[in-house]
Parts: structure tokens; C-alpha cells; sequence
């Protein structure tokens, strides 16, 4: 939530564009797209990438082209990790590179950016995504949501 606060006391919630990355293809990487559901529930009014309409990696380019160039976008995306990190987040300042863990190179997006640790990475890291629990998935995405309601005043 602190780190969605200190989002906040910089910007309104009108001036940010939450860009949420992935696909519901995917358990692992459906991350992306149930936050950004669950961030317009909330009432966040700029979100691009939910489960009607997915920002992966066919479509993410253009997507954020069409972002408006005084947006401030803040980029969430599902990683693997080592397990010590299982269920963390890491947030940043900078941008997202997003589809690392499976081998993609997508342009880096985002002011900031939030990644969570879905699942442990291995030797075969585009089926560990395809199988990750999808209820681990979906707690994270909604503490995501909630932790960004409450850092702007929506909660």
C-alpha cells in the first residue's frame, strides 16, 4: 500500500494509467488481467489489460502507444522467481520488462512498476506459467487491486 500511497501523493488517480500485462490463456500470467478487473471495479478509471480485454504480449506495444504521452503509467506483470520470493511483489520506480521469465524481449513500460511472483522459476519456465495455481493467482491480483484502492483513497 506504501508504495501506491507515495504513487499517489504525486499523482491522481486520473493522471495514471495502470497497464496490466498477460493473458487469461494462462494461469500464471492471468495475473495481469484479473488486476486490471478488479482495478476498474474499484474505480480506477484508466486501466488497460483486463480479462474481456487482455494486454499480452501480441497486443502490448500498440497498447501503450495509445497511452497518452502525460499518463503516468504504472506497469503489472506476473514473474517467476526463486522460491524464498514465492508470493512477494516487487515494486519499482522504473519501468516493467515484461515476459522475461519466458524467454520473450518486450519493450520495458511503465513510470513505475509492480511484479509479482507467481510461481518458482525452473527449467521449463513457459509451462510452469501454463500450471501455476490459479488460486494463488487470483489472491495475489486482488491484494494488488486493494493495496492500489487504498493507496489512492478508493478503499
Amino acid at each position: 500500500m506504501l508504495f501506491f500511497q507515495s504513487i499517489a501523493a504525486r499523482h491522481k488517480a486520473g493522471q495514471v494509467t495502470f497497464l496490466c500485462i498477460g493473458t487469461d490463456r494462462s494461469t500464471g500470467d492471468a495475473l495481469g488481467p484479473l488486476t486490471g478487473s478488479r482495478l476498474q471495479e474499484l474505480g480506477f478509471p484508466n486501466v488497460i489489460g483486463t480479462l474481456p480485454s487482455p494486454c499480452d504480449a501480441n497486443n502490448l506495444e500498440a497498447l501503450a502507444a495509445g497511452i497518452a504521452p502525460e499518463q503516468i503509467v504504472v506497469a503489472i506483470d506476473a514473474c517467476l522467481g526463486p522460491p524464498a520470493a514465492l508470493g512477494s511483489y516487487f515494486v519499482s520506480g522504473e519501468p516493467l520488462r515484461p515476459a522475461q521469465s519466458v524467454g520473450l524481449s518486450l519493450p520495458a513500460v511503465g513510470n513505475y512498476s509492480v511484479a509479482a511472483i507467481v510461481d518458482v522459476n525452473g527449467p521449463r519456465p513457459y509451462r510452469t506459467i501454463q500450471t501455476t495455481p490459479l488460486y494463488r493467482v487470483m489472491g495475489m491480483a486482488e491484494q494488488i487491486a486493494f493495496a492500489a484502492a487504498q493507496g489512492f483513497g478508493l478503499q
